[in-house]
């Protein structure tokens, strides 16, 4: 089996499961037909934005919640998506940057959206910053990693304390003799900070290499990355951070290692995988080039085992650990696969309330999610050329913004109006209010849809301005748009 780096795709999908189309059910009454893609495939409502193209299978029940993705449209840039089961977007931001790692987190007590987002470097990793959407999406925080360092699209995870985890990687000398490079040589070192997001205070800053050894590393050297001037060597590749009480969890890619480091210290107090395991690692347990080590609540540590070397290796798996850390014993508890799909690079697993696992494939542009026991519950593919992670969560968004509304004649008696509103969630059903005026604007409705989509059209009765009114499953107003003339 022979594949390019981007060429990743799953090896279809199983039978005898639902589609889950792009559209959901017309609307009675008022026409409703979906609404047709603008010129160049885009929405009306949003010129120049195209319609991701997400396919969905549902197998099962899945957990409660969204599905917050961030697709890359090329090398250098990718969409921030909240889509729902169907593939459906609930909210898109366009960025001509990267962005990553979107998710719902809390911050001082509340339910916010964070992301990073910057620019890509060659070498697999970037330098940006951490942003804090409350859920008006209006920009709580920007949050900078300190001490002359940029912070990379790794990880951006925010504590309980008011805080937030980050990782560097900023370019050191290195003696890089013990691996075959030159002795002044260019190396990646991985630098994890502790940033208070308030004040910009960096409370944490940890090198790996004052506490790591150069030939942990499983990378070998290349051409383009061979240590020498412009060619940096990344031997760790800190890809996760976890608060874990009095330690941090990390996980590093190119050492194909988990480490505990004692937070007030800096040391390592155990190193799980690689070559200086303090755990034997056979079978089933063992691992190669993961991310997203998170420890659970029941003490069990999950992970992303992408296992793969070369393309076509694999398949990689969500997996499961028991670490028995007094007794030095690891057991392999559950592993999420389809026994078919890999990601080369990138990827996560998240458990989700009532026992599901939500995995996303990292560079293979998929994202399952899988029953309790192993089976596929949701499967969606096309997420663009691969999203670093993928999540579910409840997310109430309520934009500070009103919906978007084009409206056009269609005849001489009748209009096409095409409303959304972006990252609005619980929308059911649209209203329309018209008039010849914005002060005679009827209350009596013109016409009314049921939202089939990210957008929704509607034909009704011709007026020179229009309202759209966004309602609730119980017919409630969520909220409505200002006049706009037709």
């Amino acid at each position: 089996m022979s594949l390019t780096r981007r060429g990743f795709l799953v090896a279809g999908l199983a039978g005898g499961a639902t589609l889950l189309s792009a559209v959901g059910p017309r609307g009675s009454g008022t026409d409703s037909r979906p609404a047709p893609a603008a010129g160049g495939g885009g929405y009306v409502t949003m010129p120049g934005v195209t319609p991701p193209q997400l396919k969905a299978r549902r197998h099962g029940r899945t957990a409660d919640g969204l599905l917050f993705i961030a697709p890359f449209r090329g090398r250098d840039d990718a969409d921030a998506l909240i889509v729902d089961d169907r593939g459906e977007p609930v909210w898109i931001h366009r960025s001509d940057q990267l962005v990553t790692d979107v998710r719902v987190q809390t911050y001082e007590g509340e339910p916010v959206l964070t992301y990073w987002v910057g620019e890509r470097r060659e070498g697999g990793y970037g330098y940006g910053v951490g942003v804090v959407l409350g859920q008006d999406y209006r920009r709580v925080a920007e949050v900078r990693t300190g001490n002359g360092v940029q912070g990379d699209f790794h990880e951006f995870v925010l504590t309980d304390r008011g805080t937030a985890l980050f990782i560097a990687y900023p370019e050191v000398a290195a003696d890089m003799r013990p691996i075959g490079g030159p002795r002044d040589g260019r190396v990646l070192d991985n630098r994890v900070q502790e940033i208070d997001v308030r004040t910009s205070e960096v409370l944490l800053d940890w090198s790996a290499l004052d506490n790591l050894d150069l030939t942990e590393t499983l990378t070998p050297l290349a051409e383009n990355a061979d240590g020498t001037p412009g060619k940096p060597f990344d031997p760790i590749h800190v890809n996760s951070i976890q608060d874990d009480g009095d330690t941090l969890l990390l996980s590093a890619r190119n050492s194909c290692a988990l480490y505990s480091l004692d937070r007030r210290t800096g040391a390592v107090r155990w190193r799980l995988g690689g070559r200086r395991s303090d755990f034997p690692l056979d079978g089933k347990a063992k691992f190669a080039w993961q991310h997203d080590a998170r420890r659970q609540p029941d003490g069990t540590i999950s992970l992303f085992d992408n296992q793969i070397t070369n393309p076509g290796d694999g398949p990689s798996r969500g997996m499961i650990l028991d670490v028995d850390e007094e007794a030095r014993e690891v057991r392999l508890v559950q592993e999420f696969t389809d026994g078919r799909t890999f990601g080369q690079y990138m990827g996560n697993m998240q458990l989700l309330p009532g026992g599901n696992a939500l995995v996303g494939w990292g560079s293979t542009g998929a994202v399952t999610e899988f029953t309790g026991d192993g089976r596929p519950a949701l499967e969606m593919t096309g997420v663009g050329d691969g999203s670093y992670r993928a999540y579910r969560a409840p997310w109430n968004g309520r934009p500070a913004t009103g919906p978007a509304v084009v409206a056009a004649p269609v005849g001489d008696d009748r209009m096409r109006v095409h409303v959304s509103w972006n990252g609005a969630t619980g929308v059911a059903a649209w209203r329309f209010h018209t008039g010849s005026a914005p002060s005679s604007l009827s209350l009596a409705m013109a016409g009314s849809a049921r939202r089939t989509g990210f957008e929704t059209a509607a034909t009704v009765p011709r007026a020179r301005y229009v309202v759209a009114e966004a309602v609730a499953v119980d017919g409630s107003s969520l909220g409505r748009s200002t006049p706009r003339t037709v």
